[in-house]
């Protein structure tokens, strides 16, 4: 990787965040992707987790006689329950900034669907970085505070990247926003 790539890329085991700064001027569209990293070694377990899924009522049919109908429905319904796992998986998720218009969200699924929800600029009040705590763990988000609404939007709503990937994209969309951030708030998170 060269000195460039690597000061817009960031990586660990599960997640890879790259910024596309490269791409027209500077003041044009400020893309930052959040991308899972795929494991071939579990990619191929998860795989071959299927196998006795599918073969399981190929069994019905030799073993206990049952009849070819009753197979047949049988892996139907189960190479619907993995296509509809399948569909579930997200590759990546992406922030869009169009500093004079508003941030796209995208999140990319493994079924090749990719949702977009855009947030027009004047709609947003603030971009914050929460820390949340449930009962098994403890992680980052970030979030917008939108204009109207009572809850906050999530920019990164299917993936908890580390706060190491949040923090330049919480940058940019302060800076997008015209929202001086402080250096306390900056250096809490280095």
């Amino acid at each position: 990787m060269d000195e460039s790539s690597s000061a817009n890329s960031i990586e660990n085991g599960r997640f890879r965040y790259i910024h596309d700064k490269d791409k027209g001027p500077p003041e044009a569209i400020d893309v930052h992707h959040v991308i899972v990293r795929k494991n071939k070694i579990k990619g191929f377990i998860l795989r071959l987790s299927h196998l006795p899924l599918l073969a399981s009522p190929i069994c019905f049919f030799f073993v206990q006689g049952k009849s070819f109908a009753v197979v047949l429905w049988s892996l139907l319904v189960i190479a619907s329950l993995i296509g509809l796992l399948l569909r579930k998986l997200v590759e990546k998720e992406s922030v869009i900034i169009l500093p004079a218009f508003g941030v796209q969200l995208e999140t990319h699924y493994g079924s090749g669907r990719t949702v977009r929800h855009f947030v027009p600029i004047s709609k947003i009040l603030k971009p914050v970085i929460n820390e949340c705590v449930t009962p098994v763990t403890c992680y980052w988000s970030l979030a917008l505070i939108i204009r109207g609404e009572e809850e906050l939007m999530l920019v990164f709503k299917e993936l908890c990247p580390p706060v190491r990937m949040l923090l330049p994209v919480w940058k940019a969309l302060c800076a997008a926003t015209d929202i001086v951030e402080t250096s306390a708030a900056s250096q809490q998170f280095n």
